[in-house]
């Protein structure tokens, strides 16, 4: 369950936004709180289709948002408008379930204003539009028939020319150089997946005619896209600059009105940095335990000599997924629901430029294309020799189990068998917590290597295991404090990148990419964020329950509230109101 975050403020489209109520009447009650969030979840998902489609409502099938300055002028409008109605909320009136909900809601919509003003999404990021066209979804999931979805990717890939030219109205003259380049490269990916992959999906379709449609319709969106990257080249990126970092009074917004933080960003640097000192130290003794007469650093890199081929990658993470399964049900850690349905498949072309590995579920709507994917970038044919060796090394045999921990289980997966199998409600199911959803697979690592995951004993390979863990925790850590260097302190990509290289112990093209993420996803520091939380919540909780504490129980409460943020989470579990501020 990714989530990226794309930045800008929005003084060019003030002028279009729509005017919101100077007074509005108080919300009173859990009949009136209701409807308001019905009313606002119907505006919200007319608007983002595409969203609706994720969550599995099929009513929004074929449909592409308007992006023209109107029309996002209105939206934002439209979101103030809901805010101050939820301002004005009697929230005393208000029952402990529906309470709980208006603060999801409250914190969902400042975010949304937040992306729309002081972040980047429509006017200083070509990202948004790069995979606008995105019909991904329509051939991975057999929610309808085949020609029905056809069509939806017709009516979808026949708008292509109106992103474009609202992209090309929208975006400022200059643009941050990461910006330009990530965004090429998506929409590159993008044409790949549609004259590739998605033509492949269709072969077998009967229709004649439909299909020559189909096949105008996505020679024209392919044109259109290729369009859009070579106005990137010519008109944006020799106007770039590396002016990308959104400044520390923005990330202060970002980090309360995301996850509701009110520490600076300075003082959790100091934790970050903390961590990172004592997560070397647990890396270093590790690396001791393997081979004590080599440098840690040189024990790691043995360490990642043992990792599959590019050919044999995919076939390894497969093999290991239900052995995963069955640990976790052995050792009662946590209620694993009998129903399953994921696949391990590679990465789409599109989705290349900005991921390692990911979880992509149905939506919790979804009732018939009810398929999760465990996705893996494959290395790239056209890479060096030197960079394909650094892309593998990533995935050596051990850490490619920590990965399937942290995509599927207990990770993502496991997150979404458990969000659908509860009763959280619709507006707990729409609205997520970053920090939450990636803070429990972050956790969900060092608790499995805490748990013995792996080695049966066999204290070398437990180590392994453990190093290639705390490997990936310093990768996390190395976002954290990324993330705030770069945005609230003028860290560049080369220093950012020097900094992973120098911390994380992997080598230069990962490790740019890492550092290249962070210029355009600054919530990235929420990984270890959440696991902080988590771990803490978890401490608490156990000294709350004394002997009735297991983790099959804390892990399954964790897991069956919605997907909130971890403060709303310990006002659930934990009795004690003194503690429910204390975060981390």
């Amino acid at each position: 369950m990714k989530k990226i975050l794309l930045l800008i403020p929005i003084a060019v489209l003030l002028s279009c936004e729509q005017k919101t109520q100077s007074v509005t009447s108080p919300v009173s009650g859990d009949a009136a709180f209701q409807k308001l969030a019905d009313d606002y979840l119907t505006g919200y998902l007319a608007w983002r289709p595409a969203a609706g489609v994720a969550l599995g409502y099929h009513q929004y099938d074929g449909k592409v948002t308007d992006l023209r300055k109107e029309s996002l002028g209105k939206e934002l409008g439209r979101l103030k408008d809901f805010d101050q109605h939820l301002a004005a909320t009697d929230t005393a009136s208000l029952s402990t379930q529906a309470f709980y909900d208006f603060r999801i809601l409250r914190s969902a919509i400042k975010n949304e204003i937040f992306t729309f003003e002081d972040m980047g999404t429509y006017d200083k990021n070509p990202m948004t539009y790069a995979n606008a066209i995105d019909v991904s979804i329509y051939v991975k999931r057999d929610f309808a028939p085949i020609e029905d979805r056809v069509k939806s990717i017709i009516a979808i890939e026949k708008n292509a020319a109106n992103v474009f030219t609202a992209a090309k109205g929208n975006l400022k003259d200059s643009l941050a150089k990461p910006y330009v380049q990530t965004a090429i490269e998506i929409a590159r990916g993008s044409t790949d997946f549609l004259g590739g992959d998605l033509k492949i999906a269709l072969k077998d379709v009967k229709n004649d005619s439909l299909m020559k449609v189909f096949n105008a319709t996505n020679k024209t969106a392919i044109a259109a896209i290729n369009g859009f990257v070579a106005w990137l080249q010519k008109e944006k990126l020799p106007r770039a600059t590396n002016k990308y970092a959104i400044g520390e009074a923005s990330y202060k917004k970002m980090l309360l009105y995301s996850e509701g933080i009110t520490l600076s960003p300075e003082k959790i640097l100091a934790i970050g940095l903390s961590e990172l000192k004592k997560e070397q130290l647990v890396f270093n003794a590790a690396a001791k335990t393997i081979n004590p007469n080599k440098k840690p650093i040189d024990v790691y890199h043995d360490l990642q000599k043992e990792h599959p081929t590019a050919e044999n990658l995919i076939p390894e993470v497969r093999k290991n997924v239900e052995a995963i399964r069955k640990f976790l049900t052995d050792k009662n850690i946590v209620t694993m629901p009998s129903k399953v349905n994921l696949k391990v498949e590679e990465t789409p072309q599109f989705g290349r430029a900005t991921s390692t590995a990911s979880n992509d579920d149905p939506g919790p709507f979804e009732t018939k294309a009810t398929e999760a994917f465990y996705y893996i970038t494959p290395v790239d044919s056209k890479w060096t020799a030197k960079q394909k060796e650094d892309w593998l090394r990533q995935f050596d045999y051990y850490t490619t189990d920590n990965i399937t921990i942290h995509e599927a289980y207990p990770g993502h997966y496991t997150q979404f068998l458990h969000l659908n199998a509860s009763s959280a409600t619709k507006i707990e199911k729409v609205f997520n917590s970053y920090a939450y959803v990636e803070g429990w697979a972050h956790y969900c690592e060092k608790m499995m290597a805490d748990e013995g995951y792996g080695h049966n004993g066999d204290t070398v390979r437990a180590a392994k295991f453990r190093l290639t863990q705390s490997g990936d925790a310093l990768l996390r850590l190395c976002r954290l404090c990324v993330s705030i260097k770069t945005h609230c302190q003028g860290m560049n990509i080369d220093d950012a990148t020097k900094f992973f290289m120098n911390n994380w112990y992997q080598g230069d093209k990962p490790s740019r990419q890492e550092a290249l993420r962070g210029t355009f996803d600054p919530g990235y520091l929420f990984y270890t964020i959440g696991k902080l939380e988590i771990l803490k919540l978890r401490a608490d909780y156990e000294k709350q329950e004394g002997t009735n504490f297991s983790l099959k129980k804390f892990h399954d409460e964790v897991l069956d509230h919605g997907m909130p943020q971890i403060r709303l989470l310990r006002e659930v579990m934990l009795k004690d109101k003194s503690t429910w501020g204390d975060v981390m």
